[in-house]
């Protein structure tokens, strides 16, 4: 599944949350890219914030890599970024070609369904990082019509939280996919 180029992003903005622990989330980003190198990619950081409001600028970004891998955090948060830079405008562009791979976990694939609604039980949706978006942001990409939950039924410490998640996706007929720890959904 590696693309032909093996150059990806590496998006760590849903560690963006208020009060989010700088050292800790780069030493995430360090290591999830070491992994990723491991496995055959040329990681590199892509940090959203980077391109706010410089749509063409992402665009030309992106198009330099084969793929993108985002991270887990907070889903509000990475929409936010996600909105400020237009990653949502160009992502949808990028989709439609057949050698760019998406990739990632928790956050990083919530964001691809069509609403964020069932997820404010383990994020929180009031979190506001970015100055220039002060109300929540509840449609995903819209990839999907259905919601990811992840780490369900796993040694995560979001996993009770996600089965409230689940039982309130259940009430109110929302249509999810449960993943455990370990879970891959592959779309060609």
């Amino acid at each position: 599944m590696i693309p032909v180029n093996r150059r990806i992003g590496h998006i760590n903005n849903a560690l963006d949350f208020t009060g989010a622990d700088q050292e800790r989330k780069l030493k995430s980003q360090t290591e999830e890219m070491e992994q990723l190198n491991q496995l055959g990619f040329v990681a590199e950081a892509l940090d959203l914030k980077n391109y706010f409001h410089k749509e063409e600028e992402l665009r030309n970004k992106l198009c330099t890599f084969g793929g993108v891998w985002v991270s887990g955090g907070n889903t509000f948060v990475l929409r936010q970024a996600m909105r400020l830079s237009d990653f949502d405008i160009v992502i949808k562009e990028l989709s439609a070609k057949n050698d760019f791979l998406y990739a990632g976990y928790s956050a990083g694939i919530c964001v691809l369904s069509k609403s964020l609604h069932s997820l404010h039980i383990v994020d929180n949706p009031s979190d506001f990082p970015y100055k220039e978006i002060k109300e929540t942001i509840w449609e995903g990409l819209g990839f999907f019509d259905y919601g990811f939950m992840p780490h369900y039924d796993s040694a995560h410490p979001e996993s009770k939280d996600i089965d409230t998640t689940i039982q309130y996706c259940i009430d109110n007929k929302i249509l999810f996919k449960a993943l455990r720890d370990g879970d891959v959904i592959i779309i060609e």
